[in-house]
């Protein structure tokens, strides 16, 4: 095969950040690694988010009915021997091909030009502008990451500056407000937890769970893209807080960390591994990094939704926080973003309260929003690259105030997320207070490994059912999650784009999932 024509591959357009500056070229011979991500050669069914009920697959079933297709896998084969590059891994079930070889032959492969640049400090290898494939390969190849290895992606949990008068809570503790399902301790699942920096001391989990009276869950850290467990860094917070909130409420689950590099690569690979880990077997991935929806590059979304998807049709649950900055995500440009991956349709979007209670009562729920005081708010709004799902049609979820598209909206479901009403964790030898929506999505996963071992099943793609029993939640109903002077949005009654359906009832969750849910009125309330 000649590759000769090159075309512009599809959304791999790349820009550079602001205050970029080029250090110089990327060394000739250098070695790169780069993710060719190949689109399925049946496609998963469409309607997988909006329905909900097809039966789940095992690993085998998936890979016969959706791998990719053995002739793509050999075109990218003959693709690697005519531009000197070497297929480290080649997966029909992953539908990816790994390429391996010097900056130069990928800039040749490519038709693009590595630099060094340097941004607040940190050096990364870079490019501008599409990257270019040969015509017979532009319909089957999804996305080529790893040539730009750009930090993509930030942890959303914050330090509590100051701890509010009616305190901070253990996971156990606010699990026991959420009256999360008894007689149940994980056994039997394994939570996957996807990490892009930083790591844990064994030490710090023994002291720690010791502390709460709990058995040292199993927790094993698995390398992706050459991440490692190392702690040392500010990401700690992230590591620590995901493990200790999942394992306190689920001890008896195994816990895989999916340590990978913060890039756009690394990202999608950790979740594509955890989803087909045929070793493991995660039955929930719990997300607490992410960054806002436009700033991924459209080709990185596609194939990590593409990821997310899997995880639905195999039966995992991917949680994932919907951000700590209010209804702009951070960005300041004064119009409103939602976070990715949370503003996936196949992701569990999370968002964040502010919790107070005692024991099993709670005394009052609100909005998380103390942006006033610098320490963050629930993120949430309505995507503008993802289109409503069914399962959002009697929502009431919003058109895009600025843009009219009707959008995903986010969050899904909602928990304890305020750093003043935290939770209480053990982070590099300190004992510490944690919040933001990085708290939420192990919370969630916690409680869906709870439910998969009280029901025996996975529970999947679990959206569609969560909205078809909408009172099995504590509807937040005031406050709101305006940030940087743009006021959207508001609690209602429903749903709403800062809590979601609201936080759980764990319990009535369990029971409702259990016989199969029904329809209510809470669900067709109006949106924001």
């Amino acid at each position: 095969m000649a590759f000769n024509k090159r075309i512009n591959l599809r959304g791999s357009e790349r820009q550079l950040p602001p205050q970029a500056q080029d250090t110089g070229p990327v060394p000739q011979d250098e070695q790169l690694t780069v993710t060719v991500v190949l689109k399925r050669e049946v496609p998963e069914p469409a309607a997988a988010p909006d329905g909900g009920t097809s039966p789940h697959l095992s690993h085998d079933e998936f890979t016969s009915r959706y791998g990719a297709d053995p002739a793509d896998i050999a075109m990218m084969h003959q693709f690697a021997e005519q531009y000197q590059l070497s297929v480290t891994e080649s997966s029909p079930q992953k539908s990816l091909v790994k390429l391996t070889g010097t900056t130069s032959a990928m800039e040749n492969a490519f038709e693009t030009q590595l630099r060094r640049y340097q941004v607040d400090g940190r050096t990364f290898r870079g490019r501008t502008g599409a990257l270019k494939v040969p015509e017979e390969m532009s319909a089957c190849v999804l996305a080529v990451l790893g040539l730009d290895n750009r930090p993509v992606a930030k942890p959303h949990f914050r330090i509590a500056t100051a701890v509010s008068p009616t305190g901070a809570f253990t996971p156990t503790e606010v699990a026991s407000l959420y009256d999360f399902p008894a007689n149940a301790d994980g056994t039997g699942q394994t939570i996957a937890i996807v990490e892009l920096g930083g790591g844990y001391n064994a030490s710090d989990l023994q002291t720690y769970f010791s502390g709460l009276g709990i058995k040292q869950p199993n927790v094993t850290a698995v390398s992706v893209d050459g991440g490692q467990n190392t702690p040392g860094s500010d990401a700690d917070g992230e590591v620590m807080l995901d493990i200790e909130v999942a394992g306190a409420i689920a001890p008896r689950a195994n816990i895989a960390v999916y340590f990978a590099p913060n890039t756009d690569q690394g990202f999608v690979d950790a979740i594509t591994d955890a989803v087909h880990d045929t070793t493991r077997k995660p039955s929930v991935i719990s997300i607490s990094w992410g960054a806002p929806e436009d700033s991924w590059t459209q080709q990185a979304r596609q194939a990590m939704d593409q990821a997310l998807q899997d995880a639905g049709t195999l039966g995992v649950t991917v949680t994932a926080a919907s951000g700590d900055n209010g209804s702009t995500d951070g960005e300041t440009d004064k119009t409103l973003h939602v976070d990715f991956p949370a503003s996936s349709p196949y992701a569990l979007a999370c968002g964040g309260t502010t919790l107070v209670g005692s024991g099993k009562r709670i005394s009052s729920e609100t909005v998380w929003n103390e942006v006033a005081n610098n320490e963050g708010a629930t993120g949430g709004g309505v995507s503008n690259f993802f289109a409503l799902p069914s399962y959002q049609n009697s929502a009431g979820v919003p058109k895009h105030p600025s843009t009219n598209f009707a959008g995903r909206g986010v969050p899904d479901v909602a928990g304890n997320a305020d750093p003043s009403t935290g939770y209480k964790v053990r982070v590099d030898g300190k004992d510490q207070i944690i919040g933001g929506t990085s708290a939420v999505a192990p919370l969630w996963a916690a409680l869906i490994a709870l439910i998969n071992q009280r029901t025996g099943k996975p529970a999947g793609l679990v959206n569609p059912s969560l909205y078809k029993i909408g009172t099995a939640f504590h509807d937040i109903t005031q406050g709101n999650n305006e940030s940087d002077g743009v006021q959207y949005y508001s609690a209602q009654t429903g749903w709403d784009a800062c809590t979601g359906l609201g936080s759980p009832d764990g319990t009535a969750i369990l029971n409702a999932l259990s016989s199969g849910g029904k329809t209510t009125a809470a669900t067709a309330a109006n949106g924001s």
